[in-house]
């Protein structure tokens, strides 16, 4: 069983950050290939909307250069890509959704057997599936609003307002709240993105959106950080444009949540549950609403957190005495500390001209 720390364990955090600083002086030139490119739908919005210096992909390169990392970014769009990533020690994925954050790419590093921060193969498929999520949610015993699987067909209205959301990707990226029944069948189309697809139409619960963060420490404990409440000032819900915010408006609020001691219990049993249960590994954020009435629902699990200077998952470590360095250090360290995934695989040869094929690319 996963040890795990609250909060307010305050000697073992500063332990481990005097440690993990102390690895890194011992690692100056560790060689980190820093994975990001418009890959997903998700990825493609924040590379064509969001102001370079908001990026997560720009803190994590200003912390391996504060590390004195040997690092480059590889875009995965890029022919060489798979040849550069077997140049470098470890990796740092800052990819989300489809292809970076689903498996995909993890299985493909376990067989180039290139050490990489965060989740495996199967926690990151789980945790990328809202609907495989939620299902092993209900399994788990972990409370989560109610649900149904549009798969095509004439939409079906309970009389209560929904979230309906695609199944894969982030950032509420194709995401809508609707009130209405009219308003169903076009946000059912736009989710759905290709005829057949699978559509995740949930519940609305009315209440505060809550993030909290967990970190594998050196040794194998995760620090769960304090639960922060998050709220859209101009948006009806948490919407993709104001998780980009192109315009630093400041739309959306981010504090500390004020919860009964009761909650905090309940939601502190809840992401543990998931983190143990899914098997997430390094880093990870689950979403909650807390509803109007008192009720704590877990929504999403993301087994690759936003890593930008002011993103929730910043913060949240920030509140526990954590830099984004440190954080960054103790991705690094866990992938390294993880024993190899080794299997009888020849090492992988590359011909001198690779051959390259265009993808369509959905919009």
């Amino acid at each position: 069983m996963t040890l795990f720390l609250s909060p307010s364990s305050d000697r073992a955090v500063r332990k481990a950050a005097e440690d993990l600083r102390k690895w890194g002086r011992s690692r100056q030139g560790l060689g980190v290939a820093l994975i990001y490119g418009p890959v997903s739908a998700e990825d493609r919005l924040y590379h064509a909307k969001c102001p370079v210096e908001q990026r997560s992909v720009t803190a994590l390169a200003e912390a391996l250069e504060e590390i004195g990392a040997r690092w480059k970014v590889l875009d995965p769009c890029e022919p060489d890509f798979i040849m550069d990533l077997v140049e470098y020690d470890v990796v740092l994925s800052n990819l989300h959704g489809p292809y970076g954050e689903d498996g995909r790419l993890q299985g493909l590093l376990d067989y180039l057997r290139v050490p990489y921060c965060g989740s495996g193969v199967g926690a990151s498929a789980v945790a990328a599936d809202k609907i495989l999520c939620k299902r092993v949610m209900l399994t788990l015993g972990v409370p989560t609003p109610g649900w149904h699987v549009w798969t095509g067909g004439p939409a079906t209205w309970k009389g209560r307002p929904v979230m309906v959301k695609p199944p894969f990707g982030g950032s509420s990226v194709g995401m809508s709240l609707v009130h209405d029944p009219a308003e169903l069948p076009g946000a059912l189309a736009e989710a759905a993105v290709d005829e057949g697809t699978a559509v995740l139409v949930e519940d609305y619960e009315s209440g505060t959106p809550l993030t909290v963060g967990l970190l594998e420490l050196p040794g194998g404990s995760v620090i769960v950080f304090p639960p922060l409440a998050t709220e859209a000032n101009e948006a009806e819900f948490y919407d993709a444009d104001t998780k980009i915010d192109v315009d630093s408006r400041g739309t959306v609020t981010v504090r500390a949540a004020e919860l009964a001691p009761e909650v905090l219990d309940r939601i502190t049993r809840d992401v543990r549950t998931l983190w143990d249960g899914i098997g997430l590994r390094g880093s990870a954020h689950i979403d909650l609403i807390l509803t109007d009435y008192g009720e704590p629902y877990v929504l999403e699990v993301n087994s690759t957190p936003g890593m930008s200077r002011d993103s929730n998952f910043a913060v949240g470590a920030a509140m526990i005495g954590l830099t984004h360095t440190d954080v960054v250090l103790t991705m690094l360290h866990e992938a390294l500390a993880r024993p190899p995934y080794d299997v009888p695989l020849p090492a992988p040869a590359f011909p001198s001209a690779t051959p390259t094929r265009e993808a369509a690319v959905s919009p």
